[in-house]
């Protein structure tokens, strides 16, 4: 199966846990595209009265297949979120930001009951870091943030010609062996200038579906 294949897998795992959902929170990325496609191609869209979008591009591609795309402030708290990420660790905390979109996602995630996240085999670690770690900065603070980053023992480096849909900068942190996700979640957000750190940690997912080359296994 390739990793095309094992992301639409999981994407259709996810239908399960949005029954019964009017308004649903999705995410953004590769995994989450598939998603998407699933609620057109299994016409689900007439069940859905909403979605809060967490980027530009998942609101154009779900206003695409014709689910209307509402403010966090107008739908209040949701009951399900879909999303991918980037790392997975055991205890289904997460790396999620190569797509741009961690300070949403995070706020998304904050507002829902339940995280649903769907990855394929290749995103599942038993420690979290070797994908490098996002952490979106406003930009007079990036140099700052990057040289507390170098004590903290990352490499970091910034996407250039990159701006979030926030205006702001990311820096990537490469060689981060994450141990303490939670402390070092807490800290990197306690730095001036930061908007968030891509740990999920404080509010991790709920439900991880892993497509691997045996089905969809559940954590």
């Amino acid at each position: 199966m390739t990793q095309d294949e094992s992301k639409r897998k999981a994407a259709e795992a996810a239908l399960e846990y949005i029954k019964d959902v009017s308004i649903l929170g999705v995410g953004t990325g590769s995994t989450v595209n598939h998603f998407i496609d699933c609620l057109a191609d299994f016409n689900l869209t007439q069940d859905i009265q909403g979605a809060v979008s967490s980027s530009i591009a998942t609101t154009e591609r779900l206003k695409k297949i014709g689910v209307p795309v509402m403010e966090l402030s107008e739908s209040g708290n949701l009951d399900v979120y879909v999303d991918g990420a980037d790392e997975v660790n055991p205890l289904k905390q997460l790396i999620k930001g190569g797509g741009g979109a961690l300070t949403r996602e995070k706020i998304i995630a904050g507002a829902s009951k339940e995280f649903v996240c769907i990855v394929d085999q290749t995103k599942t670690v038993d420690i979290l870091g070797n994908f490098p770690l996002p952490i979106e900065v406003i930009p007079m603070a990036r140099s700052y943030i990057a040289r507390e980053m170098v004590k903290l023992g990352g490499q970091p480096i910034w996407r250039e010609n990159y701006i979030t849909d926030n205006g702001c900068e990311i820096l990537d942190v490469h060689n981060m062996e994450i141990m303490e996700p939670l402390a070092l979640e807490k800290a990197v957000n306690n730095l001036a200038g930061v908007v968030s750190v891509g740990i999920f940690g404080l509010r991790p997912a709920d439900v991880v579906l892993v497509a691997t080359d045996n089905g969809v296994k559940t954590l």
